[in-house]
């Protein structure tokens, strides 16, 4: 691989990274009770929970739904992250990498 080939790999993956941090993926569970944001490089933005439709003689249901939409969000994040790096991984592939 020439050093121009190197730059133009590096630049194409910086431009990605870039896109994945400001992409946001929302993940609801509980008809909205818990909702997750996070980025294409699966680092959670925020939390959000709405008290109106949590039991609190039910916690371990809020827990559920927490747990379930962090999961369901990370999934999410790294089917976004492949997608997105899946033409590099091809041009690497192409080039003996």
């Amino acid at each position: 691989m020439s050093r121009f080939d190197q730059a133009k790999m590096l630049m194409q993956v910086k431009k990605v990274q870039k896109e994945l941090q400001k992409q946001i993926i929302t993940i609801e569970k509980g008809d909205g009770a818990v909702k997750i944001e996070i980025n294409g490089e699966q680092k959670i933005k925020k939390v959000h929970i709405d008290p109106e439709y949590i039991d609190l003689d039910d916690i371990g249901q809020l827990e559920r739904w927490v747990e379930d939409a962090i999961r369901e969000a990370i999934s999410e994040s790294q089917k976004v992250a492949a997608e997105k790096m899946q033409p590099m991984m091809g041009a690497l592939g192409n080039l003996g990498l």
